[in-house]
């Protein structure tokens, strides 16, 4: 048996969709992209959804609007020392400098007990990671943000579907970011999704993910005849004003489609992710204190993006000891990310030592995560049970 991180299902409205963006000679961003952001606003709750290039243009793209709000270039911003590098490579792109906190094991989220003192007269916001679709504790967040004027910026790339008090991730702070990459249960196989509630910043985000430029209207780029009636308005073309330094971020079409075709499945999926997910988690905690995992708290409902596991301070065994075996049982994994700021080298010229953040890196030396995806049934995590006991039976 095979059980692989990761599955995509393309389904026959992609392909119908693919051949009409084709046929129609208009793949940049048109009608399609539209499309998918009405979706994607309507599916989580969010009035406003703009499709960008990728997860990571889409965080890069939600930070540089704190520009609009009196940010200069250098400010702070808090943010997870456990993340997929793309956070932090987001917030040096966008022009920040990144604050890293450390983050507590039994989430993996940031420990809002170490935000306030890492907050200085330059920090501008917040930056909140679900990490393996897990929410962050947002309540506290927001508390601390309102009280220090902060901006709330949500990373909400493993999150599809999650929910904390019954609200979407994705509107929960002032901002969200999405990403659409192939691991993702909506996926336009690159591609990604900024929300928000706020219309301004709406608009800021379409010109900033078409290099700064001044028209914001929605319905620029989609293929019509005639004139737009207010690119001239003022006299001066306004396609080829720029009004903020912008980014090459637009998705298009044919990426569009992908997403489209598989919005229709998404409950479904969402519904088989969870229930593998859950599954799975029972697996690991038969196995306690050597292996652990996250675990749903009553007020939230966890996106299933894939399996952690932890392997305990009193195990007899590592976790390359556990990936080398499941590997050789044909089970996917990949390590659960490390400290960016003390584990992985292109973070290292911000000078952080080994040590400053223990329990970030401790799960970068001791996690992994698997696939938890919807061709997952109940014979595969049968097997995945029965391998992790035979492991650490071997490991006793």
């Amino acid at each position: 048996m095979r059980i692989p991180f990761g599955s995509l299902t393309v389904t026959d409205k992609t392909r119908r969709l693919l051949a009409q963006a084709v046929e129609s000679g208009h793949l940049s961003q048109g009608q399609l992209v539209r499309q998918l952001e009405d979706q994607f606003s309507m599916l989580v709750q969010s009035p406003h959804a703009v499709a960008v290039s990728s997860g990571t243009d889409a965080l890069m793209l939600a930070l540089s609007c704190l520009y609009e709000f009196g940010a200069k270039r250098g400010d702070h911003v808090i943010l997870p020392a456990l993340s997929f590098a793309a956070t932090g490579n987001a917030v040096l792109h966008a022009g920040f400098e990144p604050v890293f906190v450390d983050v507590r094991r039994e989430t993996l989220n940031i420990d809002p007990d170490l935000i306030e003192q890492a907050i200085t007269p330059r920090t501008r916001a917040i930056l909140a990671v679900h990490l393996m679709g897990k929410p962050a504790d947002m309540k506290r967040l927001n508390e601390i943000a309102r009280a220090r004027n902060l901006y709330v910026i949500e990373d909400a790339a493993e999150a599809h579907g999650a929910k904390y008090w019954g609200r979407n991730v994705g509107t929960l702070g002032d901002i969200a970011a999405f990403s659409l990459y192939v691991a993702h249960i909506i996926t336009s196989v690159e591609g990604g999704m900024v929300t928000t509630s706020d219309p301004h910043l709406a608009d800021v985000l379409r010109s900033l993910r078409s290099h700064g430029r001044r028209c914001t209207c929605r319905e620029c780029g989609l293929p019509r005849g005639g004139t737009c009636r207010r690119r001239f308005a003022d006299g001066a073309d306004t396609r080829f004003e720029f009004d903020r330094i912008g980014y090459s971020a637009k998705m298009n079409e044919l990426e569009a489609a992908v997403g489209l075709g598989g919005m229709e499945n998404f409950h479904a999926v969402l519904s088989a992710r969870r229930k593998n997910l859950l599954a799975m988690m029972d697996v690991v905690e038969r196995f306690a204190p050597a292996l652990r995992t996250i675990t749903p708290e009553k007020y939230e409902l966890l996106g299933p993006h894939a399996l952690p596991i932890i392997v305990g301070e009193s195990a007899q065994f590592t976790r390359d000891d556990l990936a080398m075996w499941l590997n050789e049982y044909s089970i996917d994994s990949r390590d659960l990310f490390r400290s960016m700021p003390t584990q992985c080298p292109g973070f290292a010229y911000l000078g952080h030592k080994s040590g400053a953040f223990p329990n970030a890196e401790y799960i970068g030396t001791h996690g992994l995560h698997v696939g938890c995806h919807q061709d997952i049934g109940d014979a595969e995590i049968e097997f995945f049970a029965q391998t992790l006991e035979a492991f650490v039976a071997a490991h006793q």
